[in-house]
This record gives structure tokens, C-alpha cells and sequence, in this order.
């Protein structure tokens, strides 16, 4: 039996990561939380990223303030989303974790 060997398709995988960006509440809430919620740059009454309401969040995260909530600099998150170096393992299961989606939904596959 032979068994088809699958490799990440990162620039696919980029994509994903890019639209997590703008189009994941939990990731924009989490982000925003840790990069606004000590200054006043917040725009959330009551201050609680937990339930904040869409409308208080910005409708973009840029890459600056990713690169902040992942240690790394912006060019890092340039590169991972433009596919042309891939995650690595830990940043990719916090990236699930924050933005509270499964790892099979944000890889992309390719069969050698």
C-alpha cells in the first residue's frame, strides 16, 4: 500500500492566515484586548474584552499589533502570510487557541 505523502501549502495556508485577521471576532477581541485594553486607545465602556461587542473593536488587526501579541516582528507576520516562511508549530496551535478555530481549518494541503 502506498501512502501519499502531504506537505503544507503555506502559501495557501498565508491566505488563511491573512483573512483570520479581519474576518475572526475572536482573534480581533483577543488581540485588541492585549494591545488597547491598558491605554486609552480602548473604545469599550465597561473595559471587558471577554464580551466586548463587535462594534467597540477595530474591524482590522494590522500586523504590527499581531506581530506584538506574538513576540515577533511585522516582517514575521509579512512572511507567514505571504507564505514565504512557514509558522512554527507553537505559534500556529496559539493562533488556533486565539482565534478559537481547529488547526485542520487553517493549514492548507498539498500531495506530492
Amino acid at each position: 500500500m502506498k501512502i501519499t505523502r502531504k506537505f503544507i501549502n503555506w502559501e495557501d495556508t498565508g491566505i488563511k492566515l491573512r483573512r483570520l485577521r479581519s474576518d475572526n471576532e475572536n482573534l480581533r477581541r483577543y488581540v485588541c484586548g492585549a494591545t488597547k485594553r491598558d491605554t486609552d486607545k480602548c473604545n469599550n465602556p465597561l473595559g471587558n474584552c471577554a464580551s466586548c461587542a463587535e462594534r467597540y473593536m477595530d474591524k482590522d488587526i494590522s500586523r504590527p499589533e499581531l506581530a506584538m501579541v506574538f513576540g515577533v516582528s511585522e516582517s514575521v507576520i509579512s512572511n507567514w502570510e505571504n507564505g514565504k516562511t512557514p509558522v512554527g508549530v507553537e505559534d500556529l496551535l496559539f493562533y488556533c487557541q486565539i482565534a478559537d478555530v481547529p488547526l485542520e481549518n487553517i493549514l492548507i494541503f498539498k500531495e506530492d
